[in-house]
C-alpha cells in the first residue's frame, strides 16, 4: 500500500489521502495520473451555454476570433457567440444538454479536437423537443477557435457540402443574416 500522507488536503482525512490513488502515485513518476483533459475543463461552460444560464466567464474559453456555427446561425467573434447563446432563453422556455459523451483528440502540437456526442432538450411554446447533436470544438493553445453544432449529427450545409454550390452559398448567407439579426436583438453581445 502507499505511504500515508501526513498533510492531507483541506477537508480530507489522512485515511482518505492514503487511499487516494492520485496521492498514492505522487513522487513515483506517475504524474500523468493527475492530469485532466481540456474537455473536462470546458464541459461545465458548454453545459451552461446550452442550459441558457451562461455567465460572462463561460465565454473565456473562446479565442477572440472564434466562430460558432449551427444550421441556423454563424457567429464570428466572442460578442456574436455571446448573443447566440444568450438568446436561447428568449426563444426557449427550457434548454439543456441532457446526455453527452466526450472524445478529445490531439491533432497537432497545441491543437485539439473535442467531439461532444449529445442529446439536447428544448421546450418551445409548451412543446418538448429532444434532438441529438454532435458538437465539434477546434481548440488551439487552450482556446476554442471553432465551435460547430451538427444537428442530427449531419454536417453543416454550405457551398462545399451541397450538390449545387450556389445553394450552399445562399444557406451560408442566411445563417449570417440570422446571426446579425440575433446580435442586434441581444444588444450586440452585452452581458446580462
Amino acid at each position: 500500500m502507499g505511504k500515508k500522507d501526513d498533510n492531507p488536503s483541506p477537508g480530507e482525512s489522512g485515511a482518505a489521502a492514503a487511499t487516494d490513488p492520485a496521492k498514492e502515485c505522487e513522487g513515483k513518476g506517475a504524474s500523468e495520473f493527475k492530469q485532466t483533459r481540456l474537455a473536462d475543463q470546458i464541459m461545465p461552460h458548454i453545459l451552461n451555454l446550452y442550459g441558457a444560464c451562461a455567465k460572462a466567464n463561460d465565454f473565456d474559453m473562446y479565442a477572440p476570433n472564434a466562430s460558432f456555427e449551427d444550421p441556423l446561425t454563424h457567429a464570428r467573434g466572442v460578442k456574436q457567440i455571446k448573443s447566440a447563446f444568450y438568446s436561447l432563453s428568449k426563444f426557449f422556455g427550457e434548454s439543456k444538454i441532457v446526455e453527452y459523451h466526450v472524445q478529445e483528440s490531439d491533432i497537432a502540437p497545441g491543437k485539439k479536437e473535442i467531439l461532444i456526442d449529445n442529446k439536447q432538450h428544448y421546450k418551445i411554446m409548451g412543446k418538448d423537443i429532444d434532438m441529438i447533436s454532435l458538437i465539434k470544438l477546434s481548440v488551439e493553445n487552450g482556446k476554442i477557435v471553432r465551435h460547430e453544432d451538427w444537428w442530427d449529427k449531419k454536417p453543416l450545409r454550405n457551398r462545399d457540402t451541397v450538390g449545387f454550390p450556389l445553394v450552399g452559398r445562399f444557406m451560408e448567407m442566411g445563417r449570417r443574416g440570422m446571426m446579425l439579426a440575433t446580435h442586434a436583438m441581444m444588444g450586440f453581445g452585452k452581458d446580462p
